[in-house]
């Protein structure tokens, strides 16, 4: 069973793992939140940092997808995805669906509104602004 990783406290990103759920209708994947602290004993060459810029994806052999390649390991492995999949692995795609992804992960707490109702997104959108600033210092 892959493991999928992903931001917990993102509603954009909770909504996307609802819909994966559903599609997941011979459960092959798990899900769990970055926020989980199992992950840092399960995973710890994924820093907090790494899976706050992605969400990654590890294969039952311990492959470790991030990004825009994690949904593209994703499009295989859930046969409801296997059209997006012929998109996602186009020749010469890779570049781009990799700068869709940052893109999109980038403004993720602004797509979801920034009104979470305990007023997480908030805190997260402004630390992870700081931290990816002071990334580029």
């Amino acid at each position: 069973m892959d493991t999928v990783i992903y931001d917990g406290h993102c509603k954009f990103c909770t909504r996307g793992i609802e819909t994966m759920r559903r599609l997941d209708f011979t459960r092959q994947l798990q899900f769990v939140s970055l926020h989980d602290p199992s992950l840092a004993t399960r995973y710890p060459e994924l820093t907090h940092d790494m899976m706050m810029d992605q969400m990654w994806v590890v294969s039952e052999s311990g492959k470790r997808y991030g990004g825009a390649d994690a949904i593209r390991h994703l499009t295989v492995r859930l046969p409801l995805l296997y059209p997006f999949a012929l998109l996602m692995y186009f020749p010469g795609t890779r570049r781009f669906w990799s700068f869709m992804y940052n893109k999109v992960a980038a403004n993720r707490y602004r797509l979801a509104g920034t009104t979470c109702d305990s007023g997480t997104c908030s805190l997260h959108l402004k630390s992870h602004a700081k931290t990816k600033n002071a990334a580029k210092i």
